[in-house]
């Protein structure tokens, strides 16, 4: 048996240490088998690294000089970016960071993995640099005298696939995402270091970016200085295909940048940006006062580059299909990301949770308040949405009615509460695992906790007689501060004093009822739906209307079966005690046949509605690699959709949440 190497390290040293003390007389000679007399390979002490220094914490100090940062992102066809970095330093150690913690990523997502050919120099000579061997974000370099700038080289080496990191470059668009590709100096906030950025597009090409644009000539641009965090926080949408349009009913300080696979997916219509105008006044109107000067919303028609819906302080990233615009309303998600991504500039960014308030992006973020940050973001995002017009409010209560469902029929709340899921992307950044509906995850803190902020609404609203509102919430804790993007942190112990002075109540005890709820007993925080006057129910036919949102209702089985077929047939989402899981079927297995039947979603579906009476069982045949199985479900309920009804002699709340406001 092979020793393991840290024991095996520790003997050599010990060996090594035991035979100087001898040599000095210092220790007892040795009474067991004698060493050999010359050194060999299996005796010789290992040679350490060189001790490092230690990694400087972040300081209150500003970085003397501008870091000159030049961008060449034309090398589309390889997909590769270009960096050089001109770095004003003095002799000495000097450590270099890759952003670590990314915003809005709630997790260490950096992708230093895809960071290559890194070279440092200096007065023209090459310096050496090393990684340190526990961090591996971290580049110590020594400086020598002599030399008051160095020039920091490497590529960014982007993915042709989403299979592990996302598309940010094609041949016709290209999604800067600053901090993937530069490197900082340790000891410092990120407010405190300054850089002077630019890039250089292909021919032809036009961007949109929250930063200010010095000049644009010869296919560069070239951008004011910005502190670290600026930077980081203003993304760049180049493409060959670009349109700007004004959306800001206030002034000229909103703007819409579109880039596209082709031309022909840049065709927003009048009335579509009526909706996306619509969305900042139903903004203003909400929260009372922008915390921006300016916001860009980045969009991307594309099937080529990856899906992103992330928040900035002043723009946000959005990919959306290529017919987005063509055919308004095919997908809500699509439809309701904007306004989601738009709230996060008051919920996420100015107003943030103190644990991911950090001095610099390689302090680890904590995540204690996902679900003010993401699950009241989504909740207003929805509210938006219909306020402005860009989706009827009957679309987005059948999405409700969706939501509902997924977490009334979760059994995961039995061991874990809401509250554990904000730590999720600390457990491995939005990981897959074949039960979600056991395992419960990312989606919690946004979907469950949109109920919970639903549930807030509605009992502020009835124990007023509808004079308050969680909108008087939204107003007093994220507004304020016209024109001011300077972040604020704030505490659990914030959220409920806010909450106390728009209507007193126990709100700590209603929320941490809701968070940390776990066990057998523990139930879906459906109370605000019903309060809002409307219930959970279910239908085996969905109106056109529904079949539009609940956009996978041809394979989804999810409340009669337990699973929801794939386009190739391949049995996914098995819910966790459901009738598939009982019928002990995992992951992996392939739908073949029904009844004797070649399989389809529509012959699943017949024969489900078919044995409503319970006269024609359902039998599967499965497939997974060279074994097949069959299956018999005696199951009578028929197919099982979910659907929001009203409740008869109730005031509809929910409407009235969603309906625009007029001042």
């Amino acid at each position: 048996m092979k020793r393991p190497l840290a024991a095996a390290v520790l003997a050599l040293l010990l060996t090594s240490a035991s035979n100087t003390a001898l040599a000095q007389g210092t220790a007892s000679p040795w009474t067991g088998p004698q060493a050999p007399a010359s050194p060999t390979p299996q005796n010789t002490p290992l040679a350490l690294p060189r001790a490092l220094p230690p990694i400087p914490a972040p300081t209150q100090a500003t970085y003397p000089g501008v870091i000159r940062y030049e961008v060449d992102a034309t090398d589309v066809e390889r997909k590769i970016v270009n960096v050089r970095q001109t770095i004003p330093v003095k002799a000495g150690p000097l450590v270099l960071l890759y952003p670590k913690f990314l915003p809005g990523n709630h997790a260490a997502t950096g992708p230093i993995q895809l960071l290559s050919g890194v070279t440092v120099t200096g007065n023209g000579q090459r310096i050496e640099w090393l990684r340190d061997t526990v961090d591996a974000y971290a580049f110590h370099v020594d400086v020598p005298q002599g030399v008051s700038e160095i020039v920091v080289e490497f590529q960014w080496l982007t993915q042709p696939s989403n299979a592990t990191w996302r598309v940010v470059m094609t041949p016709e668009m290209v999604n800067l995402q600053w901090e993937k590709a530069l490197l900082y100096p340790a000891g410092y906030h990120s407010t405190g270091i300054t850089f002077q950025p630019s890039i250089r597009l292909p021919e032809g090409w036009n961007y949109g970016v929250a930063l200010d644009t010095e000049r644009f000539e010869g296919g560069v641009a070239t951008f004011s200085p910005v502190d670290l965090y600026t930077l980081i926080d203003s993304p760049l949408f180049g493409g060959a295909h670009f349109q700007r349009h004004e959306i800001d009913p206030k002034g000229d300080r909103v703007h819409l940048n579109i880039v596209a696979d082709a031309e022909k997916h840049l065709k927003p219509t009048t009335e579509q940006l009526a909706w996306f105008e619509n969305l900042i006044t139903q903004g203003d109107r909400l929260f009372g006062a922008r915390p921006y000067d300016r916001y860009e919303f980045l969009v991307a028609a594309t099937s080529k580059m990856g899906g992103i819906g992330l928040e900035h302080h002043r723009s946000s990233e959005n990919t959306v299909p290529t017919d987005f615009f063509t055919d308004w309303g095919k997908s809500l998600g699509s439809v309701g990301l904007l306004p989601h991504e738009y709230v996060h500039t008051w919920n996420g960014k100015r107003n943030r949770p103190a644990d991911e308030l950090t001095a610099n992006h390689n302090v680890p973020t904590q995540n204690t308040l996902l679900w003010v940050y993401e699950g009241q973001t989504e909740y207003w995002g929805d509210v938006l949405t219909a306020r402005s017009g860009l989706a009827p409010k009957e679309d987005i209560i059948t999405s409700f009615a969706e939501v509902a469902a997924f977490y009334a029929n979760q059994p995961g709340r039995q061991w874990r509460p809401l509250q554990d899921t904000n730590n999720h992307n600390l457990l491995g950044y939005r990981t897959s695992n074949p039960y979600s509906s056991w395992m419960r995850g990312t989606g919690d803190y946004y979907r469950e906790a949109l109920l919970v902020w639903l549930d807030a609404d509605t009992l502020i609203r009835e124990a007023t007689n509808e004079r308050r509102s969680l909108d008087d919430f939204a107003k007093a804790f994220f507004g304020g501060d016209e024109g001011s993007y300077a972040p604020r942190g704030y505490v659990f112990e914030d959220v409920v004093a806010a909450l106390n002075a728009v209507h007193p109540h126990d709100w700590a005890s209603f929320l941490r009822t809701r968070l940390d709820a776990a066990g057998p007993d523990a139930v879906a925080p459906l109370d605000g739906l019903e309060r809002a006057g409307w219930r959970l129910t279910y239908t085996d036919e969905l109106t056109a209307a529904e079949k539009k949102i609940q956009s996978g209702w041809t394979r989804d089985f999810q409340y009669s079966l337990g699973f929801t077929l794939s386009s190739s047939n391949k049995l996914t989402g098995i819910r966790w005690g459901g009738l598939a899981f009982e019928s002990n079927i995992g992951p992996d297995w392939e739908l073949v046949a029904v009844n004797d039947t070649a399989a389809s979603p529509d012959k699943l579906r017949e024969a489900v509605t078919a044995n409503k009476n319970g006269a024609a069982p359902i039998k599967l045949l499965l497939k997974r690699g060279d074994e097949f199985r069959t299956v018999q479900f005696d199951y009578t309920s028929g197919l099982r959709y979910p659907r929001l009804e009203r409740i008869e002699g109730t005031r509809d709340r929910l409407s009235e949440i969603l309906a625009p406001r007029r001042r």
